[in-house]
């Protein structure tokens, strides 16, 4: 290999590490539920103070994060999320599923959320309110794990052994409830009893008192292209669920498949 390329591997690497790092800190300031302080991002990152103090400049610098009115304090910036929204709404995905969605929300008179797998969890890009009082706190961008949510569940439920092995691989489970599924074999039976009824379920798993049902969208080559949930306050969850919500949600599904490969049904 000639000195060249050596220096231009070296200089690839390089940046690799430091886009890393940014991305690292970025995301810290998105899952904060409450402007982070340096310190706070020091000790969450595991860089040096320096380092934290260099990205969070080149942040602010380019309009991805501001610091919070009262100083010492950060959040993301207006240029993030009006990339955020551009992305949104020029989704393939988020547009199929419109119509689906509004009518699997009208039918449940429930929140539903449509999430697509990033990295080792799924993020929601798109939320539909429930008409009632009592509403889910979640928003478009919330991330939720694969083990303990409705749509992360479904999702695994639809790849091969090998595959959700690779993906599993290295996820340290917490338990965000006394419900939540922190064993392994526990949750590949979970995701067989998924797999073979269709849909998934969220048994106050992620939150306490919120049941959540969930379905994959299986497009005409058989990927997984994203996932729908119906979340449920535990009190007012119906009797019949069959029909109530999974019904609409797998037909919710199956009407974003075909909004996305028309003309296969």
């Amino acid at each position: 290999m000639s000195s060249d390329s050596s220096s231009l591997d070296a200089a690839r690497a390089t940046g690799t590490a430091a886009f890393s790092k940014f991305m690292a800190v970025l995301q810290l300031i998105a899952d904060a539920d409450e402007p982070p302080t340096i310190a706070r991002l020091t000790a969450a990152s595991g860089y040096p103070r320096p380092t934290v103090y260099r990205i969070v400049g080149a942040l602010i610098a380019e309009g991805l994060v501001v610091e919070s009115a009262r100083g010492s304090c950060y959040a993301l910036g207006p240029r993030l999320m009006s990339l955020a929204s551009r992305s949104w709404e020029r989704s393939d995905l988020r547009i199929a599923a419109t119509d689906a969605l509004q009518a699997l929300r009208d039918a449940t008179q429930e929140t539903v959320h449509l999430a697509v797998r990033s990295g080792s969890e799924m993020v929601y890009v798109e939320k539909l309110e429930s008409p009632h009082a009592v509403r889910m706190a979640s928003r478009i961008g919330t991330r939720v794990t694969l083990y303990s949510s409705s749509v992360g569940k479904a999702y695994l439920s639809t790849l091969g052994a090998a595959e959700r092995d690779a993906l599993l691989q290295g996820i340290a489970f917490e338990r965000f409830t006394a419900n939540t599924i922190v064993d392994r074999r526990a949750l590949d039976a979970e995701l067989d009893a998924t797999q073979a009824r269709g849909y998934a379920e969220d048994r106050e798993e992620n939150e306490a008192q919120i049941f959540c049902y969930g379905s994959a969208i299986v497009g005409a080559n058989g990927a997984t292209l994203g996932c729908v949930s119906v979340s449920i306050p535990l009190f007012r969850k119906s009797a019949a669920p069959l029909e109530t919500y999974i019904e609409p949600l797998k037909e919710a599904c199956r009407a974003i498949a075909e909004r996305m490969s028309p003309g296969t049904r």
